[in-house]
């Protein structure tokens, strides 16, 4: 299997068979992220030929596993869904063809990727098994959409998830705890609270910002433009965020950069979500909150 740098993937996604169709991000400017700085290049995508060579070899050693089966492929990179409906077309009809089982395709997208592909496009593209993409809209607070450099409005999130509604094509959120700033973490999240009840993620990923030497957002503190949140304060935005969610979607926070993992579906399980969120809050110390973030030494 051709594998470029470090691969990411959500952990929802351990399952899958993790394709490579491209590496890096085409945005990369993001000023907190530092996931593909370790590539010499910003964004590549794989030629047909690795793509088919690897599905051959996947077929050659699902063949060798009895009573074993592939049924959904995560393609890796950045933002996998922004190459053209052609491209995402021709890697499906691969895909099909030596994994017949398959039955959905998921990867990472940024709010641009969907911008370009027709209504119609979106809903074919979900009819040859596209579904399930997890999207780093990060925040609904568009002064740290600005600050950040995302490349998109709260409203381009909205307009453009309601097109992947429309599609059939089913979507996860990551929301990132703290990308508002200190004394903004709760105005943020009523903000990403507002957008997310208009529209119908599945899932809401919650990671804690965890900041590192090589990034644009640590020579911004640095400087003197922006302050992170405390660890306490980070855990009251994520409380407010779940106090806000009006909508059927399950809710988690699972990854490394979390120092307590939970999850729950919403709305069932917000009083038991809220609650366990006090117990952090009330008898958790910023000390030792502290000492977690700092032994995040990579994400």
């Amino acid at each position: 299997m051709h594998y470029t740098g470090t691969i990411w993937r959500p952990p929802y996604e351990a399952e899958s068979l993790l394709l490579e169709v491209t590496a890096g991000c085409t945005h990369h400017k993001c000023k907190f992220c530092t996931l593909y700085n370790d590539l010499p290049f910003k964004f590549r995508m794989s030629s047909m030929e690795n793509i088919e060579n690897d599905l051959q070899e996947a077929e050659k050693v699902m063949k060798s596993w009895k009573n074993q089966n592939i049924y959904r492929v995560f393609l890796t990179g950045g933002n996998p869904f922004v190459l053209s409906y052609d491209k995402l077309r021709v890697i499906a009809e691969l895909i099909h063809k030596y994994l017949p089982l398959v039955k959905s395709i998921g990867s990472f997208a940024r709010i641009t990727d969907i911008m370009p592909k027709t209504d119609k496009e979106l809903a074919e593209l979900h009819g040859m098994g596209y579904d399930s993409l997890t999207i780093g809209i990060e925040t609904g607070d568009d002064e740290a959409l600005r600050f950040m450099n995302k490349g998109y409005t709260s409203l381009d999130i909205i307009k453009q998830c309601h097109r992947l509604d429309i599609a059939g094509i089913h979507y996860s959120f990551f929301y990132l705890v703290s990308v508002s700033g200190a004394g903004r973490g709760e105005i943020g999240a009523k903000l990403t609270a507002d957008i997310c009840n208009q529209i119908h993620p599945t899932l809401i990923g919650a990671n804690m910002l965890t900041i590192y030497p090589d990034s644009e957002l640590y020579t911004e503190i640095q400087r003197g433009n922006w302050q992170e949140e405390e660890e306490l304060e980070k855990y009251k935005e994520v409380r407010t965020l779940i106090e806000n969610l009006q909508i059927s979607t399950m809710f988690a926070a699972m990854g490394a950069s979390n120092a307590y993992q939970f999850h729950g579906q919403l709305p069932k399980d917000r009083k038991k979500l809220l609650s366990f969120l006090d117990k952090i809050i009330e008898n958790v110390s910023e000390e030792e909150l502290q000492k977690y973030r700092k032994s995040v030494y990579h994400l």
